[in-house]
This record gives C-alpha cells, sequence and structure tokens, in this order.
C-alpha cells in the first residue's frame, strides 16, 4: 500500500475523472444558449443539471457493492458507455431528451466516480487524504479545461453537435486507459478496523447509523451553496453583461483554484483527519458564498471565484477520508456511496432551487442568501461531530 502501484492507480483514475466529469459542464455553459433555443425557463434547464448529480449519487449506491463483485474494469466502462449515450439522447434537443440524457449521464458518472474513489482508497493509508483529494481533482481540471473549449464549440458549431462530439471524446479516451487499473490484491481489500473515534461498538460515542446519519445531512447541507456558483456562475455572468469568453473563464478560475488547494485540503486530512477538515473547509465556503452578495463587478466576481474554489474544494474528498477514519473498510462500499448520493442531492437541489429563485425574483441574490443559510446548518452539525471526536480523544489522552 502507498507503493508505486497504488499512485498509478490514483493517476490513471485522475484522468479518467477528468474527462467523465466534463459532461456535465455542458449544459452549464450552454445554459443560457440552450434556454434561447428551447424558449423555456431556466430552471427547467437548471433541473436537467439537476438530475445529473442525482444520477451520480444513486449510480454510485448501485454501482459501488457491484464492483467489489465484478471488478472495477466492468462497471468504469459501463460509466463511460451510459454518459456518451446521455450526451447523444440529450443532443436530440428536447427538454425531455436533456431530461433521460442527463439523467443517464450522472448514472454513468456515478458508476465511474464512487467505485473509483473506493478502490484508490483501498491502495492506501498513510497518504489517504492525499490520494482521495488527487483523483477528486479530475472534477476540477475538466472544469478549468472544458469550459472554454465547450464555450468556443457552442458558439462556432451549436450545443447539440458540441454534445455529440464530446460522447466520442469520453469513449474514445476513457475505454483504452481500463487496462491500466489493476485489480486490488485480495488480502488489501480487508484492511484493519478504523483507528479513530470507535469505541466498543460506538462511534464517536454515538450509535453508527446516527454518525452516518448526521454526516450524510450536513453533507446535503453543504452542497446546496456549493451548487449555486457551480451551476449558474455563467448565467449570472451573462445577466450582467460581461462576455461569454469571460463568464466561462471565470468558472474555470473556480474549478482551477479548487483543483489547486485541493491538494493542501487532502495534506490536511492526512494530518488532522477528516471530519476537522470537512469543519475548516465548510467554514471558508460559507465566507466565499456570502461575499457574492456584495459584488457583481467583473473583477470583484472573478476574485470571489477564486476565493470559493480556494475554501470548497477540499470538503466533499474530506467526507471520504472521515468515513474512512471513522468505519471498517469492508462498509466503505456502501457507506461512501450513500453519502456521496446525499451530497450529490444537495448539488441537485442547489441547482434547481437557485434557478427557480432566480425565475421567482429575476436576480440571484436570494439564492446565494439561502447558500449562506444551508452553510450555516452545516457548520453546527459538523462542529457537533468534532466536538464529539475532541471529547474522545480527551478521555483516550487521560486513559493513556
Amino acid at each position: 500500500m502507498d507503493g508505486k502501484h497504488a499512485w498509478i492507480a490514483a493517476c490513471v483514475t485522475l484522468a479518467i475523472l477528468s474527462i467523465s466529469f466534463g459532461a456535465p459542464l455542458l449544459v452549464v455553459v450552454g445554459l443560457k444558449p440552450m434556454q434561447e433555443a428551447l424558449g423555456t425557463e431556466r430552471s427547467v434547464l437548471a433541473l436537467g443539471g439537476a438530475l445529473v448529480w442525482v444520477g451520480t449519487g444513486l449510480g454510485g449506491m448501485l454501482m459501488g457493492p457491484v464492483a467489489d463483485r465484478t471488478g472495477i474494469r466492468a462497471i468504469v466502462a459501463l460509466g463511460a458507455i451510459m454518459i456518451a449515450g446521455g450526451l447523444a439522447i440529450s443532443a436530440i434537443g428536447s427538454v425531455v431528451a436533456i431530461y433521460v440524457g442527463h439523467g443517464l449521464i450522472g448514472l454513468g458518472n456515478g458508476a465511474i466516480y464512487a467505485p473509483l474513489l473506493i478502490y484508490v482508497s483501498r491502495w492506501f493509508d498513510r497518504r489517504r487524504g492525499t490520494a482521495i483529494a488527487l483523483i477528486s481533482s479530475g472534477q476540477y481540471i475538466a472544469g478549468v479545461v472544458w469550459p472554454s473549449v465547450f464555450g468556443r464549440s457552442m458558439t462556432a458549431f451549436g450545443w447539440q453537435a458540441t454534445m455529440l462530439s464530446y460522447a466520442a471524446v469520453v469513449l474514445v479516451v476513457i475505454l483504452p486507459t481500463l487496462p491500466l487499473l489493476r485489480p486490488m490484491p485480495v488480502q488489501w481489500v480487508v484492511d484493519p478496523d478504523a483507528r479513530v473515534g470507535r469505541s466498543r461498538g460506538t462511534v464517536l460515542g454515538l450509535r453508527p447509523s446516527a454518525v452516518q446519519a448526521l454526516m450524510c445531512v450536513a453533507a446535503f447541507c453543504c452542497c446546496v451553496p456549493m451548487a449555486v456558483p457551480s451551476a449558474h456562475l455563467v448565467a449570472l455572468c451573462g445577466d450582467i453583461g460581461i462576455a461569454p469568453a469571460h463568464s466561462a473563464a471565470m468558472l474555470s478560475v473556480l474549478l482551477g483554484a479548487a483543483f489547486l488547494s485541493r491538494q493542501l485540503w487532502g495534506a490536511m486530512a492526512d494530518r488532522i483527519g477528516g471530519l476537522r477538515t470537512v469543519l475548516i473547509g465548510s467554514a471558508c465556503q460559507a465566507v466565499a458564498i456570502a461575499a457574492f452578495l456584495f459584488t457583481q463587478s467583473e473583477a470583484g466576481l472573478f476574485a470571489i471565484s477564486a476565493a470559493f474554489g480556494l475554501g470548497f474544494s477540499g470538503i466533499i474528498p474530506s467526507y471520504s477520508v472521515a468515513i474512512r477514519d471513522l468505519f471498517p473498510s469492508a462498509e466503505a462500499s456502501w457507506r461512501i456511496p450513500t453519502l456521496l448520493m446525499v451530497s450529490m442531492a444537495g448539488m441537485a437541489f442547489g441547482s434547481w432551487f437557485a434557478g427557480a429563485l432566480y425565475d421567482k425574483f429575476g436576480f440571484y441574490a436570494p439564492a446565494f442568501a439561502a447558500g449562506v443559510l444551508f452553510n450555516a446548518a452545516n457548520v453546527l452539525m459538523i462542529g457537533f461531530l468534532v466536538r464529539q471526536l475532541r471529547g474522545l480523544d480527551a478521555v483516550e489522552t487521560q486513559l493513556a
């Protein structure tokens, strides 16, 4: 563990996720032109983007346990085919086709992301936080590379042709990499029991199911504000007169900052644990989401987007590290996908809810204000769990 083959698995996973997470960005970049072409409300298309997150969570829950039985290569291949098929269906150009297609894209991403996250987490022990942060950065590499490409392609060829072209990219790039995913040695699949926060059948002094449930609710609450700029930043910029190319670049800045800082969050999780890292990251996200309420200048939005990317990027990987810290490895194949399902539901709700508030009020300030409230609820819940962890640490120190 933590050796050469572990890092090869992590790097291959990073490359795969850098492609698969490009697919959900098509509707983000194309929100305004798609709305104009279909003559519908923004919340209608935002719901299509929300279905990606629902599908990603549901796909992870379904495919995480299956991957333990069938192997990682078959599951990832299935996910890539589903993403390409979903893009092809969405390119038909009706609202129903977009809903069906984006639901399929989400299921495909779920079949790739959660099983690969579990797979890589089992290759690492001492550097698990760093490895999970690295592979999860595939989402942000996609965010840096693809929005500008999509923006130019949609301007030149239209959003439907862009979707079809990217479906081909998914298949051509992901499928040939699968032989590089080595089967996990059997003796490494079940590692020793979790070493942090467990005592006589409890976790953090609570029932394990209560800790899992509280973490899931907290993940939902932190992902609602996370979704608002992630799904609506480009449209917000277009509403206030910022050029489309600059709008796409702003999304790239947000996700580029997230990629850079995620490596620091991963190192922090290795040092102080996943749960404490979640709390610090959530507090930083709360400050950044509130800052969106106070400026509409292009320079100000670029700065806040970068700050938001720096703050929120470590939260979801740190939840996965916290699950591995607190619970046995054998339970990872259902505990991590369950938490990801609820967090993706939060992303879906946040994306749709921001669009619905925009349709009602005609501007995005109410959506960002709602995000602040959800973020505050998350900080309270994770703060309670960290307090339980500190209390358990103090007891163990006294006993020692």
